[in-house]
């Protein structure tokens, strides 16, 4: 298992830089930023080098005030933002974009549920052959429902996934949004053939593992039985990401090693 951090790579980077980490997962927002300068975007790509580590997923893909589900939607400008997105993760080295964006793809009071399922589906349909065109794949992040009212479990999730039928298009797990709401471990096992990428913290408040002693087990043994041994991100708060990244690190992998990943 590759073991990542969501995090900025250049403001992070003297931290990140000696960290036990196997890659970083930056913020297509903050970091790729589709619609602001490409001079800026060279800069921050400068920067994040002194982390010494490679950016290969990028989270937080559409900003709020780009929502994609609803009565008005502006997919000219979508499609312009999602292709500056995956030129520029190919230029950065990213090949994974996480589409969670709770914001965006929350169905607004009086829409049908139905007909935003459908919209999402035909948005990911139009975007997946510009995002293999850079050699990016796009993953589903279904999140808790306090979060979002779409797309809250990995069954839902992998709905879409087989719906929008194209090989850019691919499911993450997220635990710490599975814990939230009490999802089964068991859900991993039924879909662990779509599964492209996992996110991981703690449940009560999103702290990195170790802090409050969670025992992620359960869903690490699913993962492992789904085959699946790609990236898995801390996607969590740290006060001293210095001071309490290795420690994070540790916790995790010896909750890894319990369940048999090598």
């Amino acid at each position: 298992m590759h073991l990542g951090i969501c995090t900025s790579a250049s403001t992070g980077a003297a931290a990140l830089a000696s960290a036990p980490i196997d890659y970083i997962e930056e913020h297509v927002q903050k970091f790729l930023a589709p619609e602001g300068p490409e001079a800026d975007f060279v800069e921050r790509c400068r920067a994040a080098a002194n982390a010494a580590r490679p950016i290969s997923v990028a989270c937080c893909f559409l900003p709020g005030t780009l929502t994609c589900i609803g009565p008005s939607v502006d997919r000219p400008r979508l499609v312009a933002y999602a292709t500056s997105a995956f030129a520029r993760a190919r230029r950065a080295g990213i090949d994974t974009i996480v589409f969670g964006s709770g914001a965006a793809r929350q169905v607004p009071d009086g829409f049908s549920a139905a007909r935003a399922f459908e919209q999402m589906i035909e948005l990911l349909r139009e975007l997946a052959p510009l995002a293999a065109r850079h050699g990016v794949t796009m993953v589903i992040e279904p999140l808790n429902r306090g979060e979002c009212n779409l797309i809250t479990t990995l069954r839902e999730g992998a709905e879409v996934v087989q719906r929008t039928d194209h090989p850019a298009v691919r499911l993450l797990a997220d635990i710490y949004h599975m814990m939230r709401d009490d999802e089964s471990p068991d859900e991993i096992r039924r879909h662990g053939a779509l599964l492209h990428h996992a996110h991981i913290a703690e449940r009560a408040k999103r702290t990195a593992p170790g802090i409050a002693g969670d025992d992620f087990r359960p869903y690490l043994t699913a993962l492992r039985e789904a085959g699946y041994d790609r990236r898995l991100s801390l996607e969590c708060g740290f006060g001293d990401l210095a001071g309490e990244l290795k420690p994070a690190l540790t916790a995790l992998r010896r909750q890894l090693s319990e369940v048999g990943y090598g």
